[in-house]
């Protein structure tokens, strides 16, 4: 896998200089919509925009289905170019072979890059649906666990975080979505549970705290799509909307992004961060909106 950059140097230039973060840290609430950010009681997030830079208009993949859109953030491209169609989709099965493929058979995710760029980073990746962990190089991260729950997932990855301080933490939480699937999207149990998110958030900026990294973590707050009713999978607004919350050092205060995002520039803009050349292969971009020039 060739890997030149896709993105102009100048870019990557500016990014690296727009952030003195050694650490990120990635929130990733399945089924998560803007409007469930909006309506539910959610005091953490609204701090975290208050103090850091987001839209409650960034965008998913087509189709609205969770495989596709958890790949696309981490692969930094959609379906077209890394081929994850459907739930279906397995690295032997697929109906869509990926344009390029790195370490482990698959498209390069940003868990990859940093592995080959950076072998000393610490990665760990923690996550409350199961079939989150296919979508990555299994040999990437230092750690890659299932969780049982949202709050078991979360303190997996905050023991993690203490311990070991890492450059890279992804946690997944399913919740929400089962939340949707089983009462509705916009109904009081489906607030409830982005409510409980939002607690989650609450406990992962604490733990960074304790660890002594806070100053030093950008964290991003996002979601794979949102939904209509009692589901999601269609070319509704409602399904394609995600919140994108950013906030840590370097990042603009209380920003409102005009800059379009897409859920794939999550992966550029965390190789931006961290100093990782994304291959000639994604389409992303980072979102350089949200950071203060210095």
């Amino acid at each position: 896998m060739k890997r030149t950059t896709g993105i102009p140097t100048l870019l990557l230039a500016m990014a690296a200089t727009l952030s003195a973060a050694d650490h990120v840290v990635i929130l990733g609430f399945d089924g998560m919509s803007p409007n469930g950010v909006e309506k539910a009681s959610t005091p953490v997030m609204h701090e975290l925009m208050r103090r850091g830079a987001y839209t409650l208009h960034a965008r998913g993949v087509i189709p609205t289905v969770s495989s596709p859109n958890w790949a696309s953030m981490i692969m930094g491209a959609g379906p077209a170019e890394h081929g994850i169609t459907s739930n279906e989709w397995e690295a032997n099965k697929f109906e869509i072979s990926p344009i390029c493929t790195g370490d482990g058979g698959i498209f390069p995710t940003i868990f990859g890059l940093l592995r080959a760029q950076k072998p000393a980073a610490t990665i760990g990746v923690f996550h409350d649906w199961e079939g989150f962990g296919r979508l990555l190089e299994g040999k990437a991260p230092d750690v890659l666990k299932h969780g049982d729950g949202p709050d078991k997932t979360m303190e997996m990855a905050i023991a993690f975080v203490k311990e070991r301080k890492p450059t890279l933490t992804f946690v997944h939480c399913d919740h929400v979505d089962h939340a949707g699937h089983k009462y509705g999207h916009g109904t009081p149990q489906y607030y409830e549970a982005v409510a409980q998110a939002d607690v989650l958030v609450g406990k992962m900026l604490a733990a960074l705290k304790e660890a002594g990294i806070a100053d030093r973590t950008i964290v991003l707050v996002t979601a794979d799509h949102g939904g209509v009713a009692k589901g999601h999978g269609g070319s509704t607004m409602a399904e394609l909307e995600i919140p994108w919350i950013l906030a840590g050092p370097g990042v603009a205060q209380g920003r409102e992004l005009r800059t379009p995002v897409r859920t794939y520039d999550t992966a550029a803009t965390v190789a931006s961060i961290l100093g990782v050349k994304p291959p000639d292969c994604w389409i992303a971009r980072p979102v350089l909106e949200a950071f203060l020039a210095r």
